[in-house]
């Protein structure tokens, strides 16, 4: 489908173009374009193959320079920068925690506190996945490490299978959202926005999120009411507080060594990874077959990310390098609309395109051609990358293919229909949806931290 949009939307600058008094329109090798990648697409082909043919094919029909001539330059850039380096490291640092029990004593911890509160233990699911995600960059990561350690307390529950479902979708939603988020590194790559910046102006759009997911459950916790359960001696509760103490550091290791200036976010993630490998070794679980698995696990996502990240690369330039970017912005610009609704326009497309399409994909092959028209619109790029990034979540959350959502399905312990986790998560992605209109009307929401620090 990303080939498909893209050839459309080359056919609709070309003509567009023709009409002012460019060139004339290659409509026959556009729509053979599209012909080819639809067959590509129905014949399963991997999507990072799929968006290196596709440029290739586009600098072979559209551009006058040999694809070879410039490949090997535009491959070396994304795959030397240095920033990018913390893309393995943040997903190095989830595994060996995953692997070493912390999150289960996390999950067990907040438990004790939150499940008296009308909704319970999916209130739990919420908080895990939102404190996880704070030292894990990856929404992925974060619904299948919360996942398997939730799911097994919900087996012969009076919950909603549904909700417990759709909660755990939502809270991994977070992965991305809140710092280190894997997203805000690629989008900062991209279009050169300071990645700190950008990891400051998350976090109140991340604590909003947080919220009104937990008011969506406390809602259902009031018009479902269960059982509650015992009330838990102030003792007991107090000592589940020191299963958080790993967490929690490995948190101020890793986002306070940003904030505070005294590491990037690639430094920030080895500490990362250094501060599990030793609260590992605490618990007596760190061993040669841990890092071994949490090695490969890591290795087998960051190449598949790199591939991708490559594939984009060389479709971006040669996207830009017959111009289609600025065309479309010079085209969209010039539409007799205010700034808001060419913004809400994009917004919306970026809603439709997460129905369809991978989010992580979705964010490398967009962001080239939409960033120009933003910035031209007079928005800021670092409220830009805190929306695109909330986008980017709704589409991990949204029917028929947010990823998240097939990840859970997975590792349901009692086989159902995916229908299941479809219709769990949809008040919280209205909840999501209310969250971005509230950053579209007050952008100060993420604008008014990094105004403050400087």
């Amino acid at each position: 489908m990303i080939a498909v949009v893209f050839l459309l939307l080359l056919l609709a600058v070309a003509i567009f173009a023709a009409a002012t008094g460019g060139q004339a329109v290659p409509v026959v090798e556009i729509l053979g374009l599209t012909g080819v990648f639809l067959l590509f697409f129905g014949a399963g082909v991997y999507i990072a193959a799929v968006l290196g043919l596709l440029g290739i094919l586009i600098g072979l029909t559209f551009s006058d320079r040999p694809w070879w001539a410039f490949a090997g330059q535009t491959l070396w850039g994304p795959s030397s920068n240095f920033v990018l380096v913390a893309v393995p490291l943040f997903l190095l640092m989830g595994e060996i925690l995953l692997r070493a029990g912390l999150s289960d004593r996390l999950y067990r911890a907040l438990n004790v506190w939150l499940n008296r509160l009308p909704g319970g233990l999916l209130h739990t699911n919420i908080v895990s996945c939102a404190v996880f995600s704070a030292i894990s960059g990856s929404s992925v990561a974060t619904a299948a490490t919360m996942g398997s350690v939730a799911l097994p307390y919900f087996n012969n529950s009076a919950y909603s299978q549904r909700m417990v479902l759709g909660s755990l979708a939502a809270g991994g939603a977070l992965g991305n959202l809140i710092p280190p988020g894997i997203t805000f590194i690629i989008y900062g790559l991209i279009t050169e926005t300071s990645v700190g910046a950008l990891y400051i102006a998350a976090l109140l759009p991340s604590i909003l999120v947080t919220g009104l997911f937990i008011l969506v459950i406390l809602i259902h916790g009031w018009t479902h009411p269960l059982p509650r359960p015992e009330r838990l001696p102030l003792g007991m509760k107090l000592r589940a507080l020191l299963d958080l103490v790993p967490t929690l550091l490995l948190m101020l290791l890793v986002l306070g060594s940003i904030y505070a200036g005294f590491a990037t976010p690639t430094e920030a993630a080895a500490l990362g990874v250094v501060g599990a490998a030793v609260f590992a070794a605490i618990e007596g679980k760190l061993s040669f077959r841990l890092l071994n698995a949490s090695a490969e696990a890591t290795a087998r996502n960051t190449a598949l990310l790199g591939l991708i990240i490559f594939g984009a690369y060389l479709l971006n330039y040669l996207l830009t390098a017959i111009n289609v970017p600025q065309t479309l912005a010079g085209f969209i610009g010039g539409l007799p609309l205010p700034p808001w609704a060419i913004m809400a326009c994009i917004l919306a497309l970026y809603l439709a395109l997460g129905t369809f399409m991978e989010g992580f994909s979705m964010i490398i092959t967009t962001v080239p051609v939409v960033f120009p028209i933003v910035t031209a619109l007079g928005y800021d790029p670092i409220w830009f990358g805190v929306m695109v990034t909330m986008l980017v979540e709704i589409a991990q959350i949204s029917p028929p293919d947010g990823t998240v959502m097939y990840v859970l399905q997975g590792m349901r312990p009692k086989p159902g229909p995916i229908t299941d986790v479809f219709t769990g998560v949809m008040p919280f992605l209205a909840a999501y949806l209310l969250a971005v209109v509230l950053m579209m009307i007050w952008p100060g929401i993420a604008l008014w931290l990094p105004k403050v620090m400087g």
